[in-house]
């Protein structure tokens, strides 16, 4: 049996950056619900031909972030307030999960110490303005959580959550600028209960925290 291993060619490669940086705007809300987006203006921006512009389109409207539209590209796909409250809750119950673990295995103290350092860079961010930064050390933080449950179930549905849930964030501090300070108290709140090794009170803040997404669908 051959142990080839296949080699990305030029146009995979030229698929997955489209694929990326596609996403990404829209994630980011650069690309907002039901705006359209051409194949063309991506072979555009990235330099790149039409046919792997079309199969990262195609990508995308699997994972359900585009509705191609017949001769007119592609519209891009809103988030349904439901679809929303779904990913919002998987989530904490997943995290709420993680945390009571990590906890009674004795293992709280060490992940206390690495969300005191996200708390750090997280708080940097928020000074210089950077939002992008802000909002990938905030998914750094709530995913650290769930990394040290150790749990390979728990961390392979969180990556199923993942660009859902960055989209909520992006959604959120968008929409409602106002909530940023809040969400940064609450993730000392959260750290604070790690190190104490309460449980419940993590819990607490978590649906308090969560609730920041919900009152803004």
């Amino acid at each position: 049996m051959s142990s080839a291993v296949a080699v990305p060619t030029d146009s995979g490669r030229a698929a997955e950056r489209a694929y990326d940086y596609t996403k990404n705007a829209i994630i980011r809300g650069e690309l907002e619900p039901s705006a359209m987006i051409s194949e063309n203006l991506v072979c555009e921006a990235l330099g790149i031909s039409r046919t792997p512009a079309h199969e990262a389109f195609l990508r995308l409207e699997v994972e359900g972030f585009l509705t191609l539209a017949s001769r007119k590209g592609a519209v891009v796909r809103p988030m349904s307030p439901q679809e929303a409250l779904d990913v919002l809750e998987m989530r904490e119950a997943v995290e709420s999960s993680a945390a009571a673990r990590v906890i009674a295995e004795g293992r709280h103290a060490e992940l206390a110490e690495r969300l005191d350092e996200l708390l750090t860079a997280q708080g940097e961010a928020l000074d210089a303005g950077d939002l992008d930064r802000y909002v990938a050390v905030d998914d750094d933080f709530h995913h650290s959580v769930v990394v040290a449950a150790r749990n390979p179930i728990a961390i392979q549905f969180a990556g199923v959550l993942h660009d859902r849930q960055q989209r909520l964030r992006h959604q959120l501090y968008r929409v409602a600028p106002d909530q940023i300070a809040a969400a940064l108290g609450q993730h000392r709140q959260l750290a604070a209960a790690i190190g104490a090794g309460d449980a419940a009170a993590y819990r607490a803040v978590l649906f308090e925290h969560v609730s920041l997404h919900r009152g803004v669908l």
